[in-house]
């Protein structure tokens, strides 16, 4: 782990902004009156709403084809090895914690020309690098089959199909690492648009090439490669201005920079994925289908993770990285300028912090309660039956419970990668992972394939707290700007609409007819519309204020637009 050190360590090392303990916090500041975030924020928004819209999407055009069939278990483990690599390699971890905070250093137009080669020679490396795991991979694909789980299923012959389409979606690991740093640059260049939209067509993709060839398992590896490709090409008009060429300058400060950044964020993103390829593991072990459910219940469960928090994180980090920079700018010569720096860069955190507790908390209370009605108006058609329902939707209800601490851990991760502090958070992963695999393997005896979800809770939780120790120790913490208030408003606010929408939603189950799908969506409008109407009564009731100045600022944005 490293420490902080004075003002004379090498630019290098990460530097975690200082602890004062004198300071104390000036009134807090809202994120949504920041027009640059809400911006930001609102492009990232959009294209996560259509990206996991879209997700949805992809996951019911699977259950009508493949309902929860041991194909589908077979597809998801050969798909395990391309986002395995793609996430150990390049991911959304190395685009937040080492890509952007470097890069944004760069952005300027006095130093363009300097990103431009860095990112060349970065490319350069990584496309070597992946082009020879590749190569790999397709060599030892049995092996690798039998590692990720294959060998755990009952049927044989599944473990042919896995390693067939294995060796078919590996290549989509090269296009995904690239269009990753593509999406780097553009976040750091604070061009959000079509980075924002790359999900979309990833899981668009996957869509409507699994409806043109809907009798093969197969197609949905045929839809991984293309929309991982379609990637690229969507990023490409916004890098118009980019001059990339084949270089490898491996010496370059800003290369050697990101490769430390991200040397702790791989030992927690290994011990991370092994713990999924335990996971895998075990779950075949409970049924052939076990780890089809569980994709199913992430997909909902990632819906509202990554439509609040994924938006809000990625278009605070910029603003944070460059609090930081100019913090470091004004360490030597300005000490008030300095201590003001801190104070805003808390503020920031804070203001982020209390928007996503406001919008995640009433977010899984709804999802909680109307769980097995969403799922079977998303899923229980085709080949998908009421049994796999019921069983899907006691997974998500499992998994929730790390929901609300999964929101707050990732905020806390991205404010620990502005600071270009990427140990801290990568040796919290270790420890959490390692209680989530000790809790998973105690729990699974006596309730199956649920101690998964209960040990991602748990992972969550600890990751969370660990977390918020380290902001006490580095920072001071965050006393003093309302978050404790916003706990308890969003808590009040919560419990409210889990309660109206579960309420609704089991009155009407009992006195309406509700069959079909036309009946389904009634129900789940009903309960969802209502429930949503009393959080919304409680914003009021209880003054809860950062919803209510995000709706004003975003209204007044839109206002502006239509004159």
């Amino acid at each position: 782990m490293l420490n902080s050190k004075d003002a004379t360590e090498d630019a290098t090392q990460p530097v975690p902004l200082p602890l004062d303990e004198e300071l104390r916090p000036s009134p807090p500041t809202n994120l949504s009156q920041n027009k640059g975030v809400v911006k930001a924020a609102a492009v990232l928004a959009v294209g996560n709403i259509t990206s996991r819209v879209l997700g949805l999407v992809r996951e019911i055009v699977k259950s009508n084809l493949f309902g929860a069939s041991d194909l589908l278990g077979a597809y998801t483990v050969a798909a395990l090895v391309p986002m395995t690599l793609f996430n150990l390699i390049t991911g959304g971890e190395m685009v937040s914690s080492s890509l952007v905070p470097v890069f944004s250093d760069l952005a300027s137009k006095e130093r363009r020309e300097e990103l431009w080669s860095v990112v060349s020679s970065f490319l350069s490396l990584a496309t070597a690098v992946l082009l020879f795991i590749v190569a790999l991979v397709y060599l030892f694909t049995p092996q690798i089959a039998w590692l990720a789980g294959a060998r755990n299923f009952s049927d044989g012959s599944l473990t042919a199909v896995t390693e067939q389409m294995m060796r078919l979606a590996t290549p989509a690991v090269l296009f995904l690492s690239i269009a990753s740093i593509l999406t780097g640059v553009l976040y750091a260049l604070e061009r959000f648009t079509l980075p924002a939209f790359t999900a979309t067509v990833f899981n668009g993709t996957i869509v409507i090439i699994a409806l043109l060839r809907p009798d093969h398992i197969d197609s949905l590896v045929y839809g991984l490669l293309l929309g991982s490709f379609l990637q690229i090409v969507l990023q490409l008009p916004a890098l118009r201005d980019g001059r990339f060429r084949p270089q490898f300058n491996w010496r370059h400060p800003a290369v050697r920079r990101i490769l430390i950044l991200y040397a702790p964020i791989v030992v927690g993103l290994i011990v991370n994925q092994v713990a999924i390829w335990i996971s895998y593991n075990l779950a075949i072990l409970t049924g052939d289908n076990s780890v089809t459910y569980m994709t199913y219940a992430t997909t909902l469960y990632q819906f509202p993770l990554g439509l609040v928090v994924t938006a809000l994180s990625m278009a605070t980090l910029p603003t944070l990285s460059q609090i930081v920079t100019a913090y470091h700018a004004s360490k030597l010569s300005d000490t008030a300028a300095a201590t003001a720096r801190v104070q805003e860069f808390k503020q920031t955190l804070a203001s982020g912090l209390r928007l996503v507790l406001t919008l995640i908390l009433p977010a899984t209370a709804g999802l909680f309660a109307l769980a097995p009605a969403i799922i079977a108006l998303l899923l229980e058609h085709g080949e998908f039956t009421p049994q796999d329902t019921a069983v899907t939707a006691t997974v998500l209800r499992v998994y929730l419970a790390g929901l609300p601490f999964a929101a707050i851990d990732q905020m806390l991760v991205f404010a620990s990668y502005a600071r270009k502090d990427t140990w801290r958070p990568a040796v919290a992963g270790i420890i959490s992972i390692v209680i989530y695999t000790i809790t998973a393997v105690l729990l699974l005896p006596a309730i199956g394939l649920y101690s998964l979800m209960a040990a991602d809770a748990v992972k969550h939780f600890c990751h969370t707290m660990i977390m918020l120790w380290l902001l006490q120790r580095q920072l001071g913490g965050l006393r003093g700007f309302g978050i404790s208030t916003a706990i308890w408003k969003a808590l009040a606010a919560s419990l409210v609409t889990g309660l109206v929408a579960y309420g609704v939603g089991e009155t009407a189950v009992a006195f309406l007819p509700l069959s079909g799908f036309v009946g389904k969506l009634t129900l789940v409008a009903l309960a969802g519309g209502l429930g949503l109407v009393a959080f919304l009564a409680l914003v009021r009731l209880l003054t809860i204020t950062e919803v209510q100045m995000l709706h004003r600022t975003l209204t007044a944005r839109l206002r502006r637009r239509n004159r």
